[in-house]
């Protein structure tokens, strides 16, 4: 988005899912089209103006893989939108222009989160991964599952304020 469309609809943002899809210009200039420095400047501009934020990186294996590149994204997180910005690592499936890529390892996902987790994020989330128990948000304080995922489908919430009712953290999000 751009800086005038992220004003004119800030005022009425509650909350927001944006990928970064890498932390290295070549692959957004080569694979998107596009340049890494306006996404984080709206990520910064959403987190400053008080938009629930939370990033979205698909993970490609051999494209945007590297652990170098995983600890960029991870830091720039927590660096610049707070450990307590959720992270959704995606696992990629061949498609389209990509057939010739495998699907993200399983091993690489776990990585990633464990990377997160050094960086010092809160809520870290593994999609397209079935039946991992990384979609379920736990509190990051007694580590008590909040929210019980399954795919799409939310099958238990406990958090009915905006804290945990088993500790009292207060737990980020909209609820």
């Amino acid at each position: 988005m751009s800086q005038a469309c992220l004003e004119a609809l800030a005022p009425w943002l509650d909350g927001a899912n944006i990928d970064l899809k890498s932390f290295n210009p070549l692959f957004y200039k080569n694979i998107c089209a596009a340049d890494i420095e306006p996404v984080k400047n709206s990520l910064k501009f959403m987190k400053k103006n008080g938009i629930i934020l939370e990033v979205t990186t698909l993970l490609i294996p051999t494209i945007n893989d590297s652990e170098q590149e995983i600890e960029a994204v991870a830091g720039f997180i927590a660096e610049n939108l707070g450990k307590n910005t959720p992270w959704h690592i995606s696992r990629f499936y061949p498609t389209y222009k990509m057939l010739n890529i495998p699907p993200t390892s399983d091993a690489l996902l776990y990585n990633a989160k464990n990377i997160g987790e050094k960086a010092g994020l809160e809520y870290i989330y593994i999609g397209n991964l079935p039946g991992n128990n990384s979609e379920n948000t736990v509190c990051p304080n007694c580590k008590k599952t909040l929210i019980r995922r399954k795919g799409f489908n939310m099958i238990k919430n406990l958090i009915k304020t905006d804290k945990c009712p088993y500790c009292e953290k207060i737990i980020y999000g909209l609820f």
